[in-house]
């Protein structure tokens, strides 16, 4: 499905090209899939990353997160610390969703390697999550596993973005929040360029605390939601979901140090990492795979220089932020449980935002 011009083009972040889909698939062989609900009090949904088109259990690609604060129930980040690569699909959704999803991905791998878990290994699920339960009845946990099933099955390199997928009930800075993704290309004092592309999902902030390419904005949107029903009193109380691939040949450590970088570009739009958000990164690379089977040779992989990496850093925060912005500029208003609602960015601030455009910038 096409992506949507935009009536208001949003600035473009930074210096670096983007890719021709300004998204993470611009990665070679990444896809994104959604399954969404949105049927009055449950708007809700699952969004997937695949990493490439094969058996990630069988061809695991490295893989490294950073926690910047834990206020979260994901599942399956202890292993991907410790052994560095991911076995599954990379799937977010909400809340009360995780267990489900988790399982969805059980399931899965399973029908495709029926010895998983007996001659085989067990399989890492790896499912993210953000609290919806302002715009979506949580507690129906209307989510099942044939959502996943659906998301994976509708996975391309050209996606929807906003309030699609899991970021169907998210809200982030008072108005609607989302899926947002983009990409960078970064040309390496090696002569090679490599693509660092991003993808959120946007649940977080207060209104007073949007920064926009720079410009603080927060306290004119504030001024207008508080003319609104909208007006967001109380802690923060939501959660950002980063998610980072490159094609640049990088190990887990490295690979660490990029999802790292993605919390500036976050910090860029305003976000302080509050006490009840949970704010995750995960980087990986397509670069290579790593076989399950222990009878398969392991790749021989040059890596790319550690003294090489600082375009990739530039990459990954202007990536990060830009997908954040994304996240707001393409999410449509949504009116979820209760009567419950987050008017659309553009809605709301159209006549203030200056003439952006993706050349201006």
């Amino acid at each position: 499905m096409a992506l949507k011009h935009d009536p208001v083009l949003p600035p473009h972040i930074g210096g670096l090209k983007a890719g021709p889909r300004n998204a993470i698939t611009d990665v070679a062989d990444v896809t994104v899939g959604h399954a969404t609900l949105a049927d009055g009090p449950i708007q809700t949904g699952v969004t997937v990353v695949l990493p490439h088109p094969g058996d990630i259990y069988r061809d695991r690609v490295p893989a490294a997160a950073t926690v910047l604060n834990g206020f979260g129930k994901s599942i399956g980040l202890m292993q991907v610390e410790e052994l560095g690569v991911l076995e599954t699909p990379i799937a977010l959704t909400n809340t009360f969703s995780v267990g489900t999803i988790a399982q969805a991905q059980i399931r899965q791998c399973v029908a495709a390697n029926p010895q998983c878990g007996q001659r085989l290994p067990t399989v890492n699920p790896l499912v993210f999550e953000c609290n919806d339960g302002y715009l979506n009845d949580i507690q129906a946990m209307a989510i099942a596993e044939q959502h996943y099933r659906n998301a994976c099955a509708a996975a391309g390199s050209t996606f929807v973005q906003g309030a699609v997928g899991a970021g169907r009930g998210m809200s982030s800075f008072g108005v609607k929040g989302g899926i947002g993704s983009a990409s960078r290309y970064t040309p390496i004092a090696n002569g090679f360029q490599y693509t660092v592309g991003a993808l959120v999902l946007s649940n977080f902030g207060r209104p007073s605390q949007l920064t926009l390419a720079g410009r603080r904005i927060g306290p004119s949107l504030e001024t207008r939601l508080a003319s609104t029903t909208q007006a967001q009193n109380g802690p923060e109380k939501g959660s950002v979901i980063l998610i980072i691939a490159t094609d640049a040949p990088l190990d887990a450590r490295q690979l660490r140090r990029l999802s790292l970088r993605a919390g500036a570009g976050l910090a860029r739009t305003g976000s302080v990492f509050g006490h009840g958000s949970g704010d995750i990164a995960l980087a990986f690379s397509t670069a290579y795979t790593l076989p399950q089977d222990v009878g398969r040779a392991m790749p021989d992989i040059a890596m790319l220089h550690d003294a090489l990496l600082d375009p990739l850093f530039q990459a990954v925060a202007d990536s990060t932020e830009q997908a954040i912005v994304h996240s707001l500029w393409r999410a449509a208003t949504v009116v979820g449980r209760d009567g419950h609602h987050r008017q659309a960015f553009l809605d709301l601030m159209a006549d203030y935002i200056p003439a952006f455009s993706e050349q201006s910038l």
